[in-house]
């Protein structure tokens, strides 16, 4: 899906940063701005990324400085450039279960992960090879809440609202009604497939309907171009069709493997990062079976990885042929 790397004005003082093409740690950041101050909703995945995104913003911000960072959650493509932000007068706000994955552990994690040498590692370099993470210095949160949380953006109301667990355990979404926009973080991945790492998936269709709900002009998904309407019920139409599919396997007693192997996604041929229906379908069957062994990050993604090397080498078989 082709579009133009930002900043976008979404009008009444709200504005947008699309990084395209919305793929793997290509996510999006937002800006809103009151008198006298603004609010940035994300960083990005590494440091020459962000700063890229804070110059674009910097004539924004000329008598409106950044008071306010909110984290949509805590995967590090939307956090990895706190640093850049953080500062005296310069609040970090996120929910209470993202907060306590912001640590620098997860930084850590997340680099040794593309390090590794066998196709989990092989697949992290492909999809995020153009990403730097060298000088990360994990900056969390300074103020975290749950629930729900009204802020004051230069005498603005920012609403933000708790959906997680959904995508990870601590999604949230900032919705800025004077305006009617809302900043949805990944709970709204556009032109590329929705993707469930924590769940369960009836949280992130609830999340869905919580902003078809919302009178708006203007929607920023976590990665993609901007989005309206037509573009929400897309992602929940996705979510929906994966889970009853993957209930139907789940009573058959299929595993999980073969569960992913047997459902048709043309439907959403579209849709790119096919492989991610290999986590969504796992999140599902743990769902359903409370007793299964949750599996962390690092496996979801060597699901994902399987299922992309080996639909690369169908098409590689098939172009040979």
């Amino acid at each position: 899906m082709t579009y133009a790397k930002g900043p976008y004005d979404l009008g009444n003082d709200c504005h947008s940063w699309l990084l395209p093409e919305g793929r793997w740690g290509e996510s999006n950041t937002g800006l809103v701005r009151g008198s006298g101050s603004s609010l940035l909703i994300d960083t990005l995945y590494d440091l020459p990324h962000t700063a890229e995104m804070l110059a674009a913003y910097k004539p924004l911000l000329q008598g409106h400085p950044i008071r306010t960072l909110v984290n949509t959650h805590s995967d590090g493509d939307h956090w990895f450039g706190n640093q850049l932000v953080a500062g005296p007068g310069v609040e970090i706000v996120a929910t209470r279960a993202a907060a306590e994955l912001m640590t620098p552990s997860s930084v850590s994690e997340m680099v040794a992960m593309s390090g590794r040498d066998d196709h989990v590692g092989d697949f992290i370099r492909q999809v995020g090879g153009h990403f730097d993470h060298a000088g990360i210095v994990a900056t969390p949160p300074t103020r975290t809440f749950t629930d729900e949380l009204s802020l004051d953006v230069g005498g603005r109301e920012v609403r933000l609202i708790q959906v997680g667990p959904a995508h990870t355990p601590g999604d949230l979404l900032v919705h800025v009604p004077d305006a009617q926009v809302v900043y949805t973080g990944d709970i709204l991945f556009i032109g590329g497939a929705p993707l469930v790492w924590a769940g369960p998936i009836s949280r992130c269709i609830a999340a869905c309907d919580l902003i078809l709900d919302l009178e708006l002009v203007a929607i920023v998904p976590g990665h993609g171009p901007l989005t309206d309407k037509t573009g929400v019920a897309r992602v929940r139409d996705y979510l929906d069709f994966v889970h009853a599919e993957s209930v139907e396997r789940f009573e058959q007693g299929l595993t999980v493997e073969d569960a992913v192997a047997s459902i048709d996604m043309s439907l959403f041929a579209d849709m790119s990062e096919q492989g991610r229906i290999a986590a969504n379908v796992l999140n599902v069957y743990q769902e359903l079976d409370p007793t299964r062994p949750r599996e962390n990050r690092l496996q979801q993604f060597g699901r994902i990885a399987d299922f992309e090397l080996h639909a690369a080498a169908t098409a590689q078989d098939a172009v040979n042929r």
